[in-house]
């Protein structure tokens, strides 16, 4: 964290008044069922995005990113948020999301980003830059707002402002992630649970092939979702078991449409043995579970890709791995892998040359540990 208040002292030529850091997440296993109203098992990790920022006494509000630089500082001001279809849309989205609350701002600030999240590998950069703008404007403004109503607001302001209609389960994670834990979240009543991670290792695996949220792709994910639910007369698809809607499919038209809502249905299941599974450490199970995730986002969500998929299927064949599968929104990114933590040295090596060989680049690997949520950071 030193370094973002020496980089922004530099920049602007004053002191920071607050420094925050809001972690990314993986998610262990529960894939796009959190806007179908389902459970979601993420992890906050280490990674994430760190922010210095400085009141101002005018209107102005001043952007910066050490991992934007070329784009230079970004002013605006409170009377003018509209979108630039630029990285600094995200926290202009915040602060309007704030507004759209009820906390318009009465004075502008100065802020610098700085983060080692990498772009575009499903690891939740864009929710950990909203929940760190959040928590900013939080303390520079003395906002009464809980941590999980940052996660709301981070929510919102992608959904309203970016047009990426995603679910809530990033930005909870960013803001509500424990040390050691996962947390089990129930997405339809933000009900959620902490699950002691214990002696499994977690390993992230980046394709290296990047994707982007507010691409059509994803939406569509959501809109062909949405259809399954009004056909099959359900608020969400979640709320029905696997049972349920094995009696109810043929109600649904439209097969793409149905393959959508098998995966969320089961998905959902899968979700809640998997965290079952954690609490009783029977870790074979958990990875089981995993490998089935895998199968259905690739099959029935169709959301997976090449190289994804040649990650998976080589992980689950090294020594030591419980499961692997895809994390994210998909059409690229990254794999999870639990295993046991004597396995990790042999798995990096291993998974980077097997990669190298069939796709010519070798792939970043992240040992990742479960982390706490958003929070001001000593400088």
């Amino acid at each position: 964290m030193k370094h973002v208040v020496l980089d922004f002292e530099k920049l602007y030529h004053r002191k920071p008044q607050i420094t925050c850091f809001a972690p990314g997440r993986v998610n262990l296993i529960g894939e796009h069922t959190d806007y179908n109203g389902g459970y979601v098992f993420p992890c906050a990790i280490q990674m994430g995005i760190a922010c210095a920022a400085l009141k101002r006494e005018d209107d102005s509000l001043r952007f910066y990113s050490a991992d934007f630089a070329q784009s230079g500082v970004l002013e605006y001001r409170l009377g003018n948020l509209e979108s630039r279809g630029c990285w600094a849309d995200y926290p202009v989205s915040v602060v309007r999301a704030f507004a759209a609350f009820g906390y318009r701002l009465e004075s502008g600030a100065d802020f610098f980003f700085s983060g080692n999240l990498p772009e575009g590998a499903g690891l939740s950069s864009s929710a950990a830059l909203e929940v760190v703008t959040g928590a900013v404007i939080r303390e520079l403004h003395g906002i009464p707002v809980t941590r999980q109503e940052l996660a709301l607001a981070g929510q919102f302001a992608e959904n309203r402002f970016i047009g990426v209609n995603c679910g809530i389960m990033d930005q909870f994670a960013s803001a509500m992630g424990k040390a050691g834990h996962a947390i089990l979240l129930d997405s339809n009543t933000l009900r959620y649970e902490y699950a002691p991670i214990g002696d499994a290792a977690v390993v992230i695996v980046n394709s290296g092939v990047k994707h982007s949220l507010a691409s059509s792709a994803y939406n569509k994910r959501r809109s062909e979702c949405e259809s399954a639910a009004a056909a099959l007369k359900a608020r969400t698809l979640c709320r029905l078991t696997p049972e349920e809607f094995e009696e109810k499919k043929l109600l649904i038209p439209d097969k793409d449409c149905r393959k959508r809502a098998r995966h969320a249905v089961y998905e959902n299941r899968r979700a809640l043995d998997a965290a079952a599974a954690l609490k009783e450490g029977d870790l074979g199970r958990f990875g089981r579970l995993m490998g089935e995730s895998h199968a259905s986002l690739k099959d029935d969500y169709e959301v997976s890709c090449e190289e994804l998929d040649f990650l998976v299927e080589k992980a689950q064949g090294l020594p030591g791995v419980y499961g692997a599968r895809m994390t994210g929104g998909g059409f690229g990114g990254c794999t999870v892998n639990l295993m046991e933590r004597g396995a990790v040295e042999a798995f990096l090596p291993a998974i980077q040359e097997r990669y190298e060989e069939r796709f010519g680049r070798r792939p970043e690997v992240y040992a990742v540990t479960a982390s706490d949520g958003v929070g001001v950071r000593d400088a």
